[in-house]
């Protein structure tokens, strides 16, 4: 069994070695040793971090995805999971397309203001419904003021 040391594990994933260190801190993948101060890791470890790729992908959070792996052994997926994973992606794609659809529509939209268009009012309509539904993070308070 060939092991890898934390810059080849790099150098094949296309992860920077601060990305890895983190992610081993989280639990989605697991170092064997080192080799003076590298860490080095098993060949698993490539099909582990294309896992969790695929699952950062679709949406999934870190947290999550380190539950596959807590057996220790092959990684257990939730089907259920996979599939309201697949339908939250439905109702986003249907969102964004209804949204760039209004978008274009706006672009070449022959009204004089486009506050002016009822289709533009009922995309401002539909963008507000979802913020209200679905609001954003508050960004944390800054404890020293901006630099001008």
């Amino acid at each position: 069994m060939k092991w890898l040391d934390i810059a080849e594990v790099a150098r094949r994933t296309g992860l920077p070695p601060s990305t890895l260190r983190f992610y081993e801190a989280k639990g989605l993948i697991t170092s064997v040793g080192r080799h003076g101060l590298r860490r080095m890791f098993g060949p698993d470890v490539l099909e582990r971090l294309a896992l969790v790729t695929l699952g950062r992908s679709a949406g999934f959070a870190l947290d999550d995805l380190a539950g596959l792996f807590k057996s220790g052994g092959k990684p257990r997926i939730d089907r259920e999971q996979l599939a309201a994973k697949a339908d939250e992606l439905d109702r986003t794609i249907r969102r964004l397309a209804a949204v760039r659809e209004g978008l274009r529509h706006a672009s070449t939209c022959p009204a004089p203001s486009h506050l002016e268009c009822p289709r533009f009012q009922r995309l401002l309509r539909v963008a507000t419904a979802n913020q209200v539904r679905h609001p954003t993070k508050a960004s944390p308070r800054r404890k020293t003021p901006p630099r001008q």
